[in-house]
């Protein structure tokens, strides 16, 4: 019987296509985005729709009646009914129900989902027993079994689509946005800027989060407002990539990329982050950037550790010749640390109220230092000492120097 409904046929091959497989299925797996959307169709066919034009019914207002069903304790079922009702993202009926089917599909719950939705009389009258296949008797089994079979496969889904970028605080992120129909699109991350240098935003993404504040349905300018607001603090984002795991552009995003296309001729989808010089190479720990430096060396400068000391404490210590060590520089949200390459062990960590000032000599383009308080308290009074460091270049010397000002 079901090889009389051309969906069922499809559902199978694609059931079966993502079974074999074995391995668990992720959001990467060339047969997930199939097998979603014939079970949204077989759950959207012959669905009956109310009369006098009340809105459109979809399969999720048959699904959410389940959890009214569900008393007592919470079960897996109705803790994924749950999470899509109340998924802020999802701003309509047909948003809830794909994001239950990924729920259902990780907690391996659609197959009970089902089974209660067919064993209520009240809710199949909803479904036109003769255009449907949840309605159908004779169709409704064959159904019921694929579903079952696409139990055995483990899933292994992100849940939330979007990705967080947390950063330091600083004056500027440096991203350049377009506010399409209520969507936040970054059409430009600006070189040498915060945003370029974090390796997160990429030109197509969309801003959907500032620090846990919704930008869905943003008023023009509302993304600026709210990061001048924030200016100095840290900043957590979510962020909506354009890309998704099959390298093509996110169905959803489609018809705001192709907006921003017409407005902006000049606009290009970026696939990563730009290509660094051999010289500048540099690592990620925690989500935060790293750079790779030379430790110079450490001078003592006295009871002032103003600025101008960095013009003869560089030099002194570059005529020591002392070995130099290579480091892993960290600017963090509250102090900078400096690691060991070979070992990662901490050399030093030095909280921002204890920097005095950092700079470069004007001799010396790659050279930088900065002062940290040595023996603050002292019956003398508070003494000073000058740390420097070498990098590969004067744009990452200077990329250092802002990020600890800022």
């Amino acid at each position: 019987m079901a090889a009389r409904e051309p969906l069922l046929s499809a559902l199978k091959g694609a059931v079966l296509r993502l079974r074999s497989d074995g391995a668990p299925c992720t959001d990467a797996s060339p047969h997930l985005a199939a097998v979603c959307a014939l079970l949204e169709g077989a759950l959207r066919k012959g669905l009956r729709q109310p009369l006098w034009g009340f809105g459109r019914r979809d399969y999720w207002h048959c699904l959410e009646q389940l959890l009214l069903g569900e008393g007592g304790r919470p079960s897996p079922l109705s803790s994924s009914l749950h999470r899509a009702s109340i998924c802020t993202k999802a701003l309509t009926a047909q948003g809830r129900g794909r994001c239950f089917l990924r729920s259902a599909l990780q907690g391996k719950v659609l197959a009970v989902a089902m089974q209660q939705l067919v064993q209520s009389p009240r809710l199949l009258e909803f479904y036109d027993p003769s255009g449907s296949i949840l309605g159908n008797e004779e169709l409704r089994e064959p159904f019921l079994s694929l579903v079952l079979v696409l139990m055995e496969v483990d899933f292994s889904l992100d849940l939330q689509v979007c990705v967080m970028y947390e950063t330091v605080p600083c004056r500027a992120l440096g991203m350049v946005v377009r506010y399409v129909d209520g969507r936040v699109i970054v059409i430009e991350v600006l070189p040498g800027s915060q945003a370029e240098v974090d390796e997160v935003v990429l030109a197509g993404d969309v801003l959907d989060e500032i620090n846990g504040c919704s930008l869905r349905n943003a008023y023009s300018g509302q993304a600026g407002v709210m990061l001048q607001k924030l200016k100095g603090q840290p900043l957590s984002l979510r962020v909506l990539r354009w890309q998704g795991h099959n390298g093509e552009v996110y169905e959803p995003l489609l018809p705001y990329l192709q907006v921003v296309k017409e407005k902006e001729p000049h606009f290009q989808l970026r696939c990563g982050p730009r290509r660094r010089d051999k010289g500048e190479k540099q690592r990620v720990q925690g989500g935060r950037l790293l750079y790779n430096l030379r430790y110079l060396g450490r001078i003592g400068v006295g009871m002032f550790g103003g600025k101008e000391v960095l013009q003869k404490a560089i030099p002194a210590v570059l005529e020591s010749c002392s070995a130099p060590r290579e480091v892993l520089f960290d600017v963090k949200e509250t102090e900078i640390l400096v690691q060991e390459k070979a070992s990662a062990k901490v050399l030093f960590r030095h909280p921002y109220p204890a920097v005095s000032c950092v700079g470069r000599c004007l001799k010396t383009s790659n050279v930088f230092a900065f002062c940290v308080v040595a023996s603050p308290g002292s019956p003398e009074g508070s003494t000073f000492d000058c740390l420097v460091f070498a990098s590969s270049s004067e744009q990452e010397c200077e990329e250092i120097i802002q990020r600890i000002v800022d």
